[in-house]
């Protein structure tokens, strides 16, 4: 027969609570632990990052920016037409090559062949008039050089005559009446030969006067009639330099009217060309006149200078004119594409990297230095200052012969700690 044992069972029940408590606070142990444990690092592939070796030296601080090869501007010569005309006959078309006396094309005025015809006949009058007049004047100054001549004719026979008067005089030959009738006759001739000289000398003065008058229309007459000779001329529209013709912006036809003033023609001088490069206005702000660049035309590089910048912003770029200090290469033609390098100062004894992915000149950027046995890599904070194309100035946070991961590392933004396989 069984005896009941009420107390076995109570301490049998109280072990299992004690048991199930110590189990319940072992789970709460292990998954607090297990809560405050950190994420596993992720694996990257060692292949598919770059790294770069932060170094100490000197670098070259430069700004590049796409660009293109324009013409310079004492290189350019547009030719306008001087007058209002219409387009006769093209004869050379752009790209070629012209001389300063090559026809470009012909341009036709009626107009202006009418007014060449009437200023022409007007410098004909012109000069008829001025001839005319100077022989009139000619001949009414041969009548006063006679008149004049006379005058001093008689002046020195009285001359003559009132000394042997006065001489005879004085022997007593001839009375005193007599010798002062002679004197006063050739001092009466004096003043007649000293008005005619004067009058001689007005009346020259006054023919060089109507003369010059006379001969300001024919030089008005002349001027106007260059002109419009000068205007048929550039009908014929020349190159005026040697040079390749370009192409206008509005290119002309056969049978366009054009304006005075129009250019009709443009022509360059392809060896004298300079690089207008597009830089970014956040890196244009270093650079200044007379740096020295480097111009990259995809069949040779060319050392130049620049020249230029422009002061305004156009879609978040500045032009800024390199003028080209060696040879041009083969194939150097206006509007080619280039690339331009601008050397804006030499830093010495700097530690620096190669510019990485993502991150602006001083400023604090995150990157990933690699273990020494390169198996793993640690996110660190790294203080930058001047950046150039392909490398940036490190001014803490890093030390000489560290390295760092420079690709773009923005997957693993929320892990401070990755391992590299």
């Amino acid at each position: 027969m069984d005896i009941s044992r009420p107390d076995i069972k109570k301490k049998k029940r109280r072990q299992q609570i004690v048991w199930a408590s110590v189990a319940v606070v072992l789970l709460a142990a292990t998954a607090y632990a297990v809560s405050r444990l950190k994420p596993a690092a992720p694996t990257v592939d060692a292949a598919t990052i770059w790294p770069g070796t932060v170094k100490r030296g000197t670098f070259v601080r430069q700004v590049r920016g796409p660009g293109t090869l324009v013409p310079r501007e004492d290189s350019i010569m547009l030719i306008p037409a001087q007058t209002d005309a219409t387009v006769v006959r093209i004869r050379v078309l752009p790209g070629a090559r012209v001389t300063p006396d090559t026809i470009l094309l012909d341009l036709s005025d009626p107009q202006l062949d009418q007014q060449l015809l009437s200023a022409e006949q007007a410098l004909k009058g012109a000069k008829a008039d001025y001839k005319s007049m100077q022989a009139t004047l000619e001949s009414a100054l041969m009548d006063k050089k006679a008149t004049a001549a006379q005058i001093n004719a008689s002046y020195t026979q009285d001359q003559l005559q009132a000394q042997t008067d006065q001489k005879l005089f004085q022997l007593g030959v001839v009375s005193g009446l007599v010798a002062n009738a002679s004197k006063n006759t050739a001092e009466q001739l004096t003043a007649q030969k000293k008005i005619s000289l004067e009058q001689l000398d007005v009346n020259q003065k006054a023919i060089e006067v109507q003369l010059a008058s006379s001969q300001s229309k024919v030089d008005q007459a002349q001027a106007l009639y260059d002109l419009y000779r000068k205007q048929k001329d550039e009908l014929q529209v020349r190159a005026g330099i040697s040079g390749v013709l370009s192409t206008l912006a509005t290119p002309v036809s056969v049978g366009q009217h054009v304006v005075a003033g129009t250019s009709v023609a443009e022509v360059v001088q392809p060896d004298k060309l300079k690089a207008a490069l597009n830089i970014a206005e956040t890196q244009a702000h270093d650079i200044a006149i007379g740096q020295p660049a480097e111009v990259d035309t995809h069949n040779g590089i060319v050392k130049g200078h620049v020249t230029r910048i422009d002061p305004t912003v156009l879609n978040g770029t500045r032009v800024v004119d390199v003028s080209l200090d060696g040879d041009l290469p083969a194939g150097a033609v206006p509007n080619l594409s280039v690339d331009g390098t601008v050397n804006l100062e030499t830093l010495s004894d700097v530690l620096y990297v190669e510019r990485p992915a993502f991150g602006n000149e001083n400023s604090t950027i995150s990157l990933f230095k690699e273990s020494p046995d390169h198996k793993t890599a640690t996110r660190v904070s790294v203080k930058v200052g001047k950046a150039s194309v392909n490398y940036i100035q490190v001014l803490q946070g890093l030390q000489e012969g560290d390295t760092v991961v420079l690709s773009d590392m923005s997957r693993e933004d929320a892990v401070d700690k990755i391992r590299l396989e």
